[in-house]
């Protein structure tokens, strides 16, 4: 049977990886783009919308262009706004950068851009796709991307809110309020990883002067980017194999360091990851990967900076250790926990829990509706590592039989189970790029566009 041609594509999720999937379907004149969004700011994505003034980028403003074709996009966009452009840009900074970024593709190109706000909760498939909207509406096209980002995370071991009084417990760390109402208290975070720092630094811009204690299993925190770490290039291609990749890291470590000895695999790590057997991929997710993303996924180094003084005045303690139940009793929440390698349990008394673990990435625990719906029409399955959603390399979603879709497609953190590395924007940005292409070669097929 030979691909649909496609002239209308409907894309849900209106933050970055479909707001960019929108623009570059535009950029390569490929069908029609209709992207749904339920949140009332399209484009910004959910980094770059809640982001505290005080938050920065990642990543050096030069690698950040939200075009692959041109590197220094977002770097020009700066320099023509009189804006640093040699470091670490604020957040909210990029977020402006990405709307605009879509509104001037959506000025160029009226009829070839809808966007639609609602709440998509479950599409039909036949000669085409019908995406049903929480509010009753429907929408037609010929193929689906899905462009959720990352899920909400699951509510840490142990804790079930259910008749707490609001304000005791925080699910979503992107929301304004998790220091509201606070005193000279103690508030626990769960997770230590890049959500947890801006939490804390959320906390402490925003006057709160108690003590913070931030737990997960191991207590390791993301390292800091450095001057002078300069990546030199591979001449072969790293070994897949576990002990043998870590012994050449570490030997690259001591001739160029550590950072550049990571930065230097970014050219494979797909590829890698793809080539690797599922056993092989088991045993880095289960063994190495907290020590990965600690490394691989840095701080800027003012952030750092400022990590650093809290924890050197007490403020923020990281502990390893895991949560086993939360108990509400009036005046506070009694936290029991366990410190990693010990078999006694301690009781931590917070006022406030707030929830950085980390997105959901298991299909099976989605509350999600569209990918609920999807998931019981067969239409799509989890990836073998659980990470995500299964695709093959071209995004293609996979059904529950492993047969790949020629309507259904997925974008960024959702599609970790294939690529691995495709939650930042280096990463993203190429992934609708090539989705792009392929989208839009379907919609010349036979002549249509003409």
């Amino acid at each position: 049977m030979s691909p649909p041609i496609l002239k209308n594509v409907v894309i849900v999720g209106g933050g970055f990886s479909g707001a960019l999937q929108a623009v570059n379907l535009l950029r390569h004149d490929g069908p029609r783009a209709i992207l749904i969004e339920r949140r009332p700011e399209v484009g910004r994505g959910l980094a770059y919308t809640a982001a505290d003034p005080n938050l920065l980028l990642n990543v050096r403003a030069g690698n950040m262009s939200a075009l692959p074709d041109e590197p220094r996009h977002f770097v020009e966009w700066l320099d023509r706004r009189g804006l640093p452009s040699d470091g670490f840009v604020p957040r909210v900074i990029y977020g402006e950068y990405l709307a605009e970024l879509l509104a001037a593709a959506r000025e160029a190109a009226p009829d070839r851009l809808e966007i639609v706000r609602g709440d998509a909760v479950a599409a039909a498939f036949g000669d085409g796709v019908t995406v049903a909207l929480a509010d009753g509406r429907s929408i037609a096209a010929d193929a689906l991307v899905l462009a959720l980002g990352n899920l909400p995370p699951l509510d840490p071991g142990g804790l079930d809110p259910r008749g707490w009084p609001p304000g005791w417990y925080a699910p979503d760390p992107w929301s304004a309020s998790i220091a509201d109402d606070l005193e000279d208290q103690t508030v626990l975070i769960v997770g230590t990883g890049l959500t947890m720092i801006d939490a804390a630094l959320v906390l402490d811009a925003r006057g709160f002067r108690g003590r913070m204690v931030a737990l997960s299993r191991r207590g390791l925190v993301p390292r800091a980017h450095a001057g002078g770490s300069v990546a030199q290039g591979l001449q072969e291609r790293p070994p897949i194999e576990l002990s043998a990749l870590a012994r050449q890291v570490r030997a690259r470590a001591r001739e160029t360091g550590w950072r550049a000895a990571v930065d230097e695999l970014r050219p494979y790590t797909q590829g890698m990851w793809r080539a690797a057997s599922p056993e092989q991929r088991g045993r880095f997710v289960r063994h190495l990967r907290p020590w990965w993303e600690v490394h691989r996924h840095r701080l800027a180094p003012a952030v750092a900076d400022r990590l650093d003084a809290l924890r050197a005045s007490g403020r923020l303690s990281i502990v390893a250790g895991k949560t086993q139940d939360f108990a509400f009793d009036g005046d506070r929440i009694r936290v029991r926990w366990r410190p990693r390698g010990n078999e006694r349990s301690e009781v931590l008394s917070v006022r406030r829990v707030i929830n950085c673990s980390g997105p959901q990435i298991d299909l099976d625990r989605t509350t999600e509706p569209l990918l609920l719906d999807l998931l019981r029409q067969g239409r799509i399955a989890a990836d073998s590592m659980r990470l995500g959603l299964a695709t093959n390399a071209s995004a293609q979603a996979l059904n529950a039989k492993g047969e790949p879709s020629d309507r259904l497609y997925a974008l960024g953190p959702l599609t970790r189970g294939t690529f691995w590395e495709i939650t930042a924007v280096p990463d993203i940005r190429h992934q609708t790029w090539s989705l792009a292409r392929l989208l839009s070669n379907a919609h010349w097929v036979g002549g249509e566009g003409l």
